[in-house]
């Protein structure tokens, strides 16, 4: 069977959700065999790298149940206004000026503000000079005139995840619809950037619900799925929650390999404190794309330790120039 499912996505098309369900529980050396033949077809020895900036932090009025940053959940964590222009293009230029990073500006919040959205564009259009610059933006449900102004000011991807199925959001937050995510994710897509967004694992969601999100980032064509896994942080809702096994964790990862086999899987959040010693089977699960350094409030790994991995795996990062 494994054999079968892999050539079919080896069209490029993707398995079924049937199919996908039967794949649960094939032997795991098999998956990832599988997985990686579809990865090499489609991306060769290529990885690419991204990082972020947390660029506004806490007092969110989202009650996602997950987060540290909502103001409804009680967590120790630094919080902060959005930062200053001159800060910001300081980051900016020092995440993507070696050129093996894409540089993603998040802010917590429901959205950013106009005034706060007019000055990250200036600085944006600064440092590009008019150009696309390797940035992306994960600034909360913004209307198609605020994404249209990104894109002129140089943004090149718009991140928003949908973090879990349709079914099973309601369980995770109630403060705003999927739908609602739905649409933001149609817009950035309908005014022309590239699209990041993904899910949320571990929440306590099921196989068919991982599947579900899986088919409908597949149906709306976006081109990068950020796969994060749980840290059940401290003060927060889900802070008993069993962190996934690095053996479900990577599952995961080639599930959606033969779900979505010509799409960007960047591992993301949790990858550290999920994966563990595990970290290296990432990409042979069938990922070709990972998050490297510090995550929004959490400690995650050490960008020359990430590139030393990648290059005895005997990868290449993609450049960003």
């Amino acid at each position: 069977m494994i054999n079968k499912l892999t050539d079919g996505a080896l069209d490029g098309k993707g398995c079924s959700a049937e199919e996908a369900l039967e794949l649960i529980h094939c032997d795991e050396q098999e998956l990832f065999d599988g997985a990686t033949r579809i990865r090499e077809a489609f991306f060769g020895k290529r990885v690419q790298l991204c990082s972020i900036i947390n660029a506004k932090s806490g007092r969110c009025d989202m009650d996602c149940r997950f987060c540290s940053q909502s103001g409804v959940n009680s967590t120790e964590i630094e919080m902060y206004p959005f930062m200053g222009e001159e800060k910001l293009e300081a980051l900016i230029h020092e995440a993507i000026d070696p050129g093996e990073c894409l540089c993603g500006i998040v802010t917590s919040g429901g959205k950013l503000s106009a005034g706060e959205l007019n000055e990250l564009a200036t600085t944006v259009l600064r440092i590009g000079e008019g150009e696309s610059v390797p940035v992306c933006a994960s600034l909360g449900r913004l209307p198609k005139d605020d994404l249209q102004k990104l894109k002129e000011a140089g943004i090149t991807r718009y991140h928003h995840n949908l973090e879990t199925s349709q079914n099973y959001y309601p369980e995770i937050c109630s403060t705003q619809q999927w739908s609602q995510r739905l649409d933001t994710v149609k817009a950035a897509l309908d005014v022309g950037l590239h699209v990041c967004s993904g899910g949320l694992f571990g929440l306590g969601e099921s196989w068919v619900d991982r599947i579900d999100l899986a088919i409908t980032l597949r149906e709306l064509g976006v081109d990068s799925v950020p796969i994060n896994f749980l840290y059940a942080h401290p003060g927060t809702p889900l802070a008993e929650m069993t962190p996934l096994a690095a053996a479900e964790a990577l599952r995961i990862i080639a599930l959606y390999r033969f779900l979505l086999p010509k799409t960007t899987l960047r591992i993301c959040g949790g990858r550290t404190h999920v994966l563990g010693d595990r970290q290296r089977e990432l990409f042979a699960a069938g990922a070709n794309g990972m998050m490297t350094g510090n995550y929004l409030t959490v400690a995650g790994s050490q960008y020359q330790a990430d590139l030393e991995m990648i290059d005895s795996l005997g990868l290449q990062i993609v450049s960003t120039h």
